[in-house]
């Protein structure tokens, strides 16, 4: 637990480089099975503008093993979550970004989340869903739930947000066309869309990495 933040959910804290200006927040989601020191590995490749803030995810599945909601595969291979879970879960990470912000005095304008599988599912609901809490999400290997898609704000709500997809073109865990499902449905929004796809499965790789936290950097300018 930060000694610096007080938050709903417990997690590491990274605070931006001394003397910055106008630093930015990124908060990252981990997938299932992991915790919040999975992704706050990725810290010393991000912006050093940017103060860095890694989740644990609310449902214990073993020793340091976590998830933002239980799910299941069919034997047709569809997936099928706890659905009171996923619903928990999108109230409680809107409210510790909006604390995290809050106690770092930043306005919603500099707040970027992101995840890693089902974190990716977290950072894009709360982007489609709640939109006015942040400037932009940062999706990696991950997929759009059916059951949010209806709730999605206004398309003037979302107007000037910005998002980042990528995925494994041999990912064996989301498949691709997840990916692909996501830039066709984001086509009908007002949201800017920067979509890659790269080799690997369901996995960070350095190339992946080194682009999204470019594509991160350019969001302040």
């Amino acid at each position: 637990m930060s000694p610096d933040l007080h938050l709903p959910l417990d997690h590491l804290f990274r605070r931006a480089a001394p003397g910055t200006a106008d630093p930015w927040l990124l908060v990252l989601m981990h997938g299932v099975g992991s915790n919040e020191e999975d992704l706050f590995g990725l810290a010393p490749a991000v912006p050093p503008q940017f103060h860095v803030l890694s989740l644990r995810a609310p449902h214990v599945l073993g020793p340091q093993a976590y998830a933002w909601f239980e799910f299941g595969v069919r034997p047709n291979g569809e997936r099928v979550i706890n659905e009171a879970q996923e619903a928990a879960s999108r109230p409680l990470v809107a409210q510790t970004v909006t604390s995290a912000a809050s106690q770092l005095g930043l306005p919603a304008n500099r707040v970027v989340v992101g995840g890693f599988s089902q974190g990716g599912i977290m950072s894009l609901s709360l982007l489609l869903t709640q939109p006015q809490l942040l400037q932009a999400a940062m999706v990696m290997h991950s997929r759009l739930l059916p059951q949010v898609w209806p709730l999605v704000a206004s398309p003037s709500a979302l107007q000037g947000r910005k998002l980042w997809v990528s995925h494994g073109l041999q990912d064996n865990v989301i498949p691709l066309a997840s990916a692909h499902d996501i830039r066709q449905k984001l086509a009908s929004l007002p949201v800017e869309l920067t979509y890659a796809e790269f080799p690997g499965a369901h996995e960070i790789r350095p190339s992946e990495l080194r682009a999204a936290m470019t594509w991160l950097d350019s969001l302040r300018a």
